[in-house]
């Protein structure tokens, strides 16, 4: 599939960086550190609707300090991936997965819903301006975050009768630059990231929020991720600040924990569910205890934990750590599944390997 041009003003940057500031910025350019010439905008309003749709040079959004936003945290986000091809073509993966969840987060947070075809236009149209930012090389990709927020300027506890809506882009190096290594994850037993009938689900910056602080202390024990639990047993394992967890069984099954309304629905969630059945393994998605993890680790029912996101794709856990001890699958390597299940959805994405699913959408 191709999205079709959007109707949109643009604006050229007369500070665009030069070709050479550029490269060298694309040989190693991290994470969300650089960021692209250009953003796209939106505005609505309750009486026009959405309108005023314009790729303008990047730069600084002006603020009122009373704007909604700022004390109501009204506002939701998403993230995927614009992938060079080895023709110099340009693509992205399901994006109208991602503006059906945009939808969703914005229906729970009373923000107006965007139409797909302004998502999908708004992707279209930036990297249209910008995609000489579009890295080539192994695992190396534009970061694309489309966001929007309540930018009526009141105080006052009701949705906002103005929204902005905007995309910006960073160039994103490999994940792994020295190849894929296991993390160590930390057990949250204090903190929940969200809880029933809240938002969850959703992609807004609170749920992110509500992690900081947990994430601190997965640092402080030498942790680079939070497992979290659900808030009410404090017995079911939900997900990690940022990623969905799935658990390689002795037998060859997948098990993830079912999505419960306080879990994100992950889109590479959903597509490693449909890889690994594509490759015979029976994928279950139920409630998996804390005591399953420890216990399956321990004899052999678990042979491989990993987690799985838009950033990393899939990252293969070493270890689940808690004060007094600690959970170990396997030998604590990456196992021979997930890197399978790695490679098969990294390879679609860039262009290597078919796409039976139609996942890919081509940009420019």
């Amino acid at each position: 599939m191709t999205i079709p041009p959007f109707a949109s003003t643009h604006e050229p940057s007369s500070t665009a960086r030069t070709d050479a500031d550029r490269d060298a910025i694309l040989v190693d350019p991290g994470f969300g550190v650089h960021f692209t010439d250009h953003m796209f905008l939106a505005e609505w309003t309750d009486t026009a609707g959405w309108h005023d749709a314009r790729v303008v040079p990047y730069g600084p959004l002006q603020l009122d300090p009373a704007t909604a936003v700022l004390h109501y945290a009204q506002e939701i986000f998403e993230g995927l991936k614009a992938y060079r091809h080895a023709d110099g073509s340009v693509w992205t993966f399901r994006p109208e997965a991602n503006a059906a969840r945009l939808a969703r987060s914005a229906h729970r947070l009373a923000l107006p819903e965007l139409p797909e075809e302004w998502f999908l236009g708004s992707i279209r149209a930036l990297v249209e301006a910008d995609e000489a930012w579009v890295p080539a090389g192994e695992e190396k990709s534009l970061y694309l975050r489309p966001f929007m927020f309540a930018s009526e300027a009141f105080l006052g506890v009701r949705p906002s009768r103005h929204v902005t809506y905007s995309v910006i882009a960073s160039p994103a190096g490999a994940y792994f630059p020295g190849g894929v290594k296991p993390v160590d994850i930390w057990l949250s037993q204090e903190y929940s990231r969200a809880g029933a009938g809240g938002t969850g689900a959703a992609k807004t910056g609170g749920n992110y929020a509500s992690s900081l602080l947990p994430q601190q202390e997965a640092s402080a024990h030498g942790c680079a991720q939070v497992a979290f639990l659900d808030s009410t047993e404090k017995k079911w394992i939900e997900e990690l600040g940022g990623m969905n967890l799935y658990f390689v069984q002795a037998d060859g099954s997948i098990v993830t924990p079912e999505l419960s309304g306080s879990i994100l629905e992950g889109i590479t969630r959903d597509s490693i569910v449909q890889l690994a059945r594509d490759r015979g393994h029976e994928v279950v998605e139920r409630r998996v205890s804390i005591d399953e993890w420890r216990e399956g680790t321990a004899d052999g029912t678990i042979t491989e934990v990993f987690a799985c996101g838009t950033a990393a794709v899939v990252t293969p856990v070493g270890s689940l750590k808690w004060p007094d001890g600690q959970a170990v699958a396997g030998d604590g390597s990456a196992g021979k599944v997930t890197m399978d299940l790695r490679s098969a959805l990294v390879d679609i994405q860039y262009g290597r390997a078919d796409d039976p699913h139609r996942w890919m959408s081509r940009l420019v």
